[in-house]
């Protein structure tokens, strides 16, 4: 089993709500993550997501799109994303990381290292969970059983365009949580329709058993306190990479720490 099921069951029995920040890895430097990581955890977040720098991120926005290259031409790739988690580990053996990226680094890494090395290695390193954008549900049963194995969890993201099948099967094979994209679109876009989200999560909930993030659009206390409302789980990307983008170096921890601290109390004030 991996650390998020604990997680969230702590959290419930708290009555609070998981706080999920998400950073591209390598970026706004190269070696920096692992210290971000912390400054997150500290601030108070309770699963990180961990960009996997891609050439070609389609579901992504532009400042998350924006970062990923930043990463790629510091040279970082899968490699170098794993060896971040194990530094990650070093100090930090309970919070649950969650690799979010596109299947063509995965199985690139899988192609180099023989099938099945990218499973092997994450678990190795310390990962908890991966979120494949373009794997579809019906395609990857066997990945998730691979993953399910070797301690980990294979989470979806599910959309306002979700049909009640692509739901059901999601919920056959997603464990950890699922991730509810609150808008069409790409992250980072438009306006946060709470009430809508608020509609979309007790039909979710009818299929899926696992534990429902919100993510996209979240930019702010405000909407997470809302969205805390009546999801399991806030998931921040976009507005996590701008403050971490327009700092200097020294400062960039501080200020992402500062910033999640803020979202946190907004989030505890719900309960």
């Amino acid at each position: 089993m991996s650390r998020i099921d604990p997680t969230f069951a702590q959290l419930k029995a708290q009555g609070r709500k998981a706080l999920i920040p998400y950073i591209t890895a390598g970026f706004p430097f190269a070696d920096i993550t692992p210290t971000l990581m912390h400054a997150m955890v500290e601030a108070g977040s309770d699963v990180i997501e961990l960009g996997v720098p891609f050439s070609d991120p389609m579901a992504d926005g532009p400042v998350i799109q924006r970062a990923g290259e930043k990463a790629l031409a510091l040279g970082i790739g899968t490699v170098q994303v794993l060896d971040m988690v194990r530094e990650f580990r070093q100090r930090d053996d309970k919070t649950p990381v969650v690799l979010m990226g596109y299947a063509n680094p995965v199985e690139r890494y899988d192609l180099e290292r023989g099938e099945g090395a990218f499973v092997r290695d994450a678990a190795e390193a310390g990962v908890d969970g991966v979120l494949i954008v373009d794997y579809p549900p019906e395609e990857c049963e066997a990945f998730a059983a691979e993953l399910r194995k070797h301690g980990m969890d294979l989470i979806f993201l599910l959309a306002p365009t979700s049909t009640e099948k692509r739901m059901q099967q999601v919920a056959r094979i997603a464990s950890g949580y699922v991730y509810y994209v609150s808008l069409k679109g790409v992250t980072g876009a438009g306006n946060l329709d709470t009430q809508a989200v608020g509609e979309a999560l007790p039909r979710i909930r009818q299929h899926v058993k696992v534990p429902v993030g919100v993510g996209f659009g979240i930019r702010d206390a405000q909407s997470a306190r809302a969205i805390g409302k009546v999801a399991d789980a806030v998931v921040i990307g976009s507005k996590v990479i701008q403050v971490a983008e327009e700092q200097p170096r020294g400062n960039a921890a501080a200020a992402l720490g500062a910033f999640l601290r803020e979202i946190r109390s907004a989030l505890d004030d719900n309960h």
